[in-house]
């Protein structure tokens, strides 16, 4: 009896331990989580802050803030450092899940965990030798505040740190011991099994390329593994095992990437587009455009194109232009007959179409990575997006030929008053597009009246203005632009590691010497972009392959500024293309419509978008007609 007395209570004692820590575990996690949400929050507010005093200050006090750029970048490096983090701990972060999705439920978790080992040692991978890069910038001073270089570095290290916890907080959360040992196991012999063949890498020249690059970054992006740490991982591999230079060159590769003032705008038109919906503006012009043709055959399907024309040239985000159209369009669409998957094919492929309206975020990334300018992006842009949607309005029209028109036709009266209505909506593209283009604003700044426009006029002009919704939207940002950003600084970091590699100029080699020439080279690029749209979700595909394909684009005679838009349109229509675009599924998410519905009924509008790609890329003046 004594003995199993003492047996009880240490089992007694064994269970109060595990409950003791799993509470502790508990709060430091809360603890996380507010503490990242609180302050990534708090940092878009003086972001957005900062870049209007300095439009104020420049163009109407005439006397510039010379401060603002450098302390707007300093701080949006930790907003998007953190970012990361919250992205992580939202599973938000970019990644292919077609064939994790259909899979065992038992798989996915043990796919899970091996990704969370993945992402742990990509994030040690730039702890410890970030410490050693912060402590070299250390000496550097800012030019105008005379800032250490190291307190940026600092913030991007703090929230490193907490990225790690999240990690193996994932690794870890209710996982058997069993489990755990096969994953860090898998782990570890993949690394032993790489330290192993470092002498035979040597002897491999250039083939160690497709290892690293090919393999490993293909065999994580298929297993659910996050872009970015995807990226990260084969990066860290290359360098560590195929060469000697040190890893802290990583982070300073990935700093550069992230660093340029013009992504600032990222963040910015992230908010925007997400303030449009809250504020009523993005319903103010759909209720106008639906009284216009709402009432013809396929009339809304006429508006929802429409719209998403309008919307994307003002909030810049995809999933925000989607997000704010279907809720108002989708349930009265689907009142009217329409087969909801036919609604997810128009859905993704307006989305896909819109991709070149400025102030679109993959323009501003595009010109940001490969130097073309933004200002003459944003002016590009407009017409190819026009031939695309007029293309889906004629497909549209013949799919709709024998339907029988539906809703009450709108009085001239009650049109006029829904135009009224919809004024301070629809002059909200024209204002952010002049801003720009006259120079008022640059394009990392203008989303900031856009901010306080929306603001003001969904307070005073709409009265919806919900203020319980504020804080998350403003967290939605900073996880948003943290795992773009973190794709765009491992891009950076991973193109950077291929380019020593001598990758760059075997790719120049190869594409100037296609036959057909400069048509040639269009063409190859299409497919490029089409497919590694579809695989890569468009946007790390640009960062990684644009540095790369761009000056040979402008070796051959091709303006800039054309080939630019057409690889964003072909990377659009890759990204919202099945069976691999994750722009699709997430359309049939924000539609509410099963995938396997929509599947067979967008192929005529990928077609089509496929078409008006060709004649954009065929007639240059498309492009750089309107270029000043």
């Amino acid at each position: 009896m004594v003995g199993a007395g003492k047996i009880h209570r240490t089992a007694q004692l064994s269970v109060a331990a595990t409950t003791g820590a799993s509470t502790i575990l508990h709060r430091l996690d809360r603890l996380v989580d507010g503490l990242t949400r609180g302050i990534a929050a708090a940092l878009v507010v003086v972001e957005i802050a900062i870049l209007f005093a300095g439009v104020i200050s420049r163009y109407v006090f005439d006397d510039p803030l010379v401060w603002v750029e450098e302390l707007a970048g300093i701080l949006f490096l930790w907003l998007v450092s953190l970012g990361a983090v919250i992205a992580l701990m939202r599973g938000e972060h970019m990644r292919m899940n077609v064939i994790v999705g259909r899979i065992g439920r038992p798989a996915q978790r043990f796919l899970a965990r091996l990704s969370a080992v993945i992402v742990a040692v990509v994030t040690i991978g730039l702890i410890v030798p970030g410490w050693s890069y912060a402590v070299q910038q250390q000496a550097i001073l800012t030019p105008v505040l005379q800032m250490p270089g190291s307190w940026e570095v600092a913030g991007q290290l703090a929230a490193l740190v907490l990225l790690l916890y999240v990690a193996l907080r994932q690794l870890f959360a209710g996982a058997a011991w069993g489990e755990l040992a096969v994953v860090l196991g898998i782990g570890a012999a993949i690394g032993l099994a790489l330290w192993l063949l470092e002498p035979e890498f040597d002897a491999l020249g250039n083939a160690d390329l497709l290892i690293f690059f090919i393999g490993i970054v293909g065999a994580c992006i298929f297993i659910g593994v996050p872009i970015a740490f995807s990226f990260g991982i084969a990066t860290f591999g290359y360098i560590y095992f195929t060469t000697n230079i040190p890893l802290a060159v990583v982070i300073g590769q990935m700093d550069q990437g992230m660093s340029s003032i013009e992504l600032l705008a990222v963040p910015m038109f992230v908010v925007l587009g997400l303030l449009l919906e809250m504020t009523g503006i993005a319903r103010a012009m759909v209720d106008f455009l639906a009284a216009l043709v709402g009432n013809r055959r396929g009339g809304l399907s006429y508006v929802l194109i429409a719209a998403m024309y309008l919307i994307s040239g003002i909030s810049g985000s995809k999933a925000a232009d989607q997000a704010a159209v279907a809720p108002v369009l989708l349930p009265e669409m689907r009142r009217r007959g329409a087969a909801p998957g036919e609604l997810a094919a128009q859905l993704a492929a307006s989305a896909a179409m819109s991709e070149t309206i400025p102030p679109s975020l993959v323009l501003i990334i595009v010109g940001a990575v490969t130097g073309v300018s933004i200002s003459a992006l944003f002016a590009g842009g407009l017409l190819p997006a026009g031939i695309a949607a007029l293309g889906l309005a004629v497909l549209v029209f013949f799919r709709t030929r024998g339907e029988r028109p539906q809703g009450a036709r709108v009085s001239a009266r009650g049109a006029w008053r829904l135009f009224v209505v919809a004024i301070p909506a629809l002059i909200l593209p024209f204002v952010i597009r002049y801003a720009v283009l006259a120079g008022i604003t640059t394009a990392t700044e203008v989303a900031t009246l856009g901010v306080v426009y929306a603001i003001i006029v969904g307070i005073a002009v709409y009265r919806c203005f919900d203020w319980r919704r504020l804080i998350p939207i403003l967290v939605e940002t900073a996880a948003l632009s943290g795992a773009i950003l973190l794709i765009i600084g491992l891009a950076s970091a991973m193109a950077w590691a291929l380019t020593q590699a001598g990758f760059a100029q075997t790719l120049a080699d190869m594409m100037t010497g296609l036959p057909g020439g400069k048509f040639g080279f269009l063409a190859v690029s299409i497919l490029v972009f089409l497919v590694l749209g579809s695989v890569l979700e468009g946007l790390p595909a640009m960062v990684l392959f644009g540095p790369l394909l761009f000056p040979i684009a402008q070796q051959l005679g091709i303006h800039l500024v054309q080939y630019a838009i057409v690889a964003i349109l072909a990377m659009g229509i890759g990204l919202f293309s099945p069976p691999f675009g994750v722009g699709f599924y997430q359309t049939c998410l924000i539609g509410k419509v099963p995938s396997d519905e929509a599947f067979g009924r967008i192929w005529p509008y990928m077609a089509t978008l496929v078409l008006a790609l060709i004649i954009v890329a065929a007639v240059p003046w498309i492009s750089i007609g309107f270029l000043q």
